[in-house]
């Protein structure tokens, strides 16, 4: 028996559903292709077979005895059912649900999720967390909340209120609130205690769930074990499409789960295994698996566990991108990489025509690495996005960029050089390069060695209005007539680790990858 998901829901009858229309008898498939209003729908007592899930809100699909028909979809108003249609396979005969079977559907408004969270627990046996429960209290399942979904954020690091962080016990009755919440489309559990026991409870929530589209399991006890469990639910799941394993301890054979997933998942479209202690076989199983891959569009593989100083990964990285397409956002932070490795890598790059963000921070890359960069940039016409952060390309690397931007490229809008080493000759003449590049518009350069000249040279472009205060990382002020510039909490991704306590988390001034290459929400 098939039963239809993602906020909808489905009316069948039993036997074939693969016959026709023409050869059905007196009942056939109905589908009413709507999302469901306030959690539930809820038929007549009598006269229909119920399919039933175990907590409230249930979500009830019945049998009904229609003659044979196909359904148009619903139409709204409000939030709730204006008109509901049948359409007559063989005459076309449209029939009025509501005039001619009155009373088949009536609606139910579902307890909300506290109430739900408080049933749960007394069903599984399981003390009530209050911080989970007070986070549940602020949901308020009305028709504006169904109709744009929510992401239910229950992150241990919150700093505002009194937090218990979730267990796995905890975990267990989330995922029998949510299994029957349609409407929940993200959910956050960043900094919590979940540990491979809670990793066999998200798999199996995995499986049976098909609303989620985004989930944040950062910085848990989640081991290999886990990740095996994880990995495995997503061969079947088909709607996930933003996972963030970033700080669990997967290590190299969690890597492998997850490499092999890839090959069967299609739907994913965000992978996050950041600081999960991933090693050289599994980069080199990511990087076999992304050459044929037609789903990721982005992964973060940042600071694996490297033995070697050969940069084998590197290698088979940029073998990779000569052959992917779909690859829009790659994450290389803290590989240990030197000239030899971006050297590889430019070379594949310029075969590549879909990758628009690159992060190579936190590397070894000197001025000799930066050159083969600015060769690239010359030639490239994709590339929006250059994160050089924490490298050591000094004054020199500093000209070949200016000098690639200044001629030739006129694609890439946002440059990261904070921490290189760079003194006020190379910092000015990027600022030079900007006022003939004006498709370039974000750079940060803070952590360099910054002189007079340079804060003239910034404070220029901020006050002529060729750089917006928010699109770098500095300000100018003035003291006894010289100008200085002081550092402000702008960037790429500054909420990559944390989200301020108020405010917007996804703040577009300190996270400016996500308005200039956004992958998916969430992203």
């Amino acid at each position: 028996m098939d039963v239809l998901r993602l906020g909808r829901w489905q009316l069948i009858t039993p036997g074939r559903q693969q016959r026709s229309p023409r050869e059905a008898t007196r009942q056939y498939c109905v589908t009413a292709h709507a999302r469901v209003t306030d959690g539930c729908w809820m038929p007549p007592a009598t006269g229909a077979s119920l399919i039933r899930r175990p907590l409230v809100p249930r979500i009830y699909r019945k049998l009904l005895p229609f003659p044979q028909c196909l359904l148009n979809p619903l139409h709204w108003a409000d939030g709730m059912i204006s008109v509901f249609y049948l359409k007559h396979s063989d005459t076309g005969q449209l029939s009025n649900v509501d005039r001619d079977y009155p009373g088949q559907l009536a609606m139910q408004k579902p307890p909300n999720l506290d109430q739900q969270y408080s049933e749960a627990c007394e069903e599984l046996k399981q003390p009530e967390n209050p911080f989970i429960f007070r986070v549940l209290q602020e949901v308020k399942l009305n028709s504006d909340i169904l109709i744009k979904n929510i992401t239910v954020k229950i992150a241990g690091n919150n700093r505002l209120i009194p937090v218990v962080k979730v267990t796995d016990g905890d975990f267990q009755v989330l995922a029998a609130v949510f299994s029957n919440n349609v409407f929940l489309t993200g959910l956050d559990l960043r900094y919590n205690l979940l540990t491979d026991a809670g990793a066999a409870h998200i798999g199996a929530f995995l499986q049976d769930n098909h609303s989620l589209r985004y989930l944040n399991l950062m910085f848990n006890d989640i081991g290999t074990a886990g990740a095996e469990f994880i990995a495995k639910a997503m061969h079947r799941n088909e709607t996930l499409k933003h996972l963030r394993m970033t700080g669990n301890k997967i290590d190299n054979k969690g890597g492998m789960y997850f490499a092999a997933m890839l090959q069967i998942n299609g739907t994913l479209q965000k992978l996050d295994l950041g600081d999960c202690d991933l090693g050289t076989q599994s980069l080199i199983a990511f990087a076999t698996v992304l050459n044929h891959s037609v789903s990721i569009k982005a992964i973060n593989l940042n600071r694996p566990i490297l033995y070697s100083e050969e940069e084998e990964t590197t290698v088979h990285i940029a073998l990779m991108l000569r052959a992917n397409s779909t690859l829009v956002e790659l994450h290389l932070c803290k590989h240990e990489m030197k000239n030899f490795g971006i050297e590889r890598l430019c070379d594949a790059l310029y075969e590549n025509r879909s990758l628009r963000y690159l992060d190579l921070s936190c590397n070894k890359i000197t001025r000799d690495g930066v050159s083969f960069l600015g060769k690239l940039l010359k030639l490239n016409n994709t590339m929006e996005i250059l994160d050089l952060n924490f490298n050591r390309i000094e004054d020199d690397g500093a000209f070949y960029l200016s000098e690639a931007l200044a001629l030739r490229n006129r694609t890439l809008q946002a440059l990261a050089v904070t921490n290189n080493n760079i003194t006020g000759k190379g910092l000015v003449a990027l600022a030079e390069a900007m006022k003939t590049n004006q498709v370039l518009s974000y750079i940060y350069i803070w952590g360099n060695k910054i002189d007079e000249p340079t804060c003239v040279a910034f404070a220029d472009l901020l006050q002529s209005g060729r750089l917006k205060p928010t699109s770098t990382d500095v300000e100018p002020y003035v003291v006894d007539g010289c100008t200085y510039l002081a550092e402000v909490s702008h960037g790429l991704k500054r909420h990559y680790y944390w989200t301020p306590s108020y405010g917007e988390p996804d703040n577009q001034d300190a996270n400016a990858s996500l308005a200039i290459a956004p992958v998916e929400e969430h992203l």
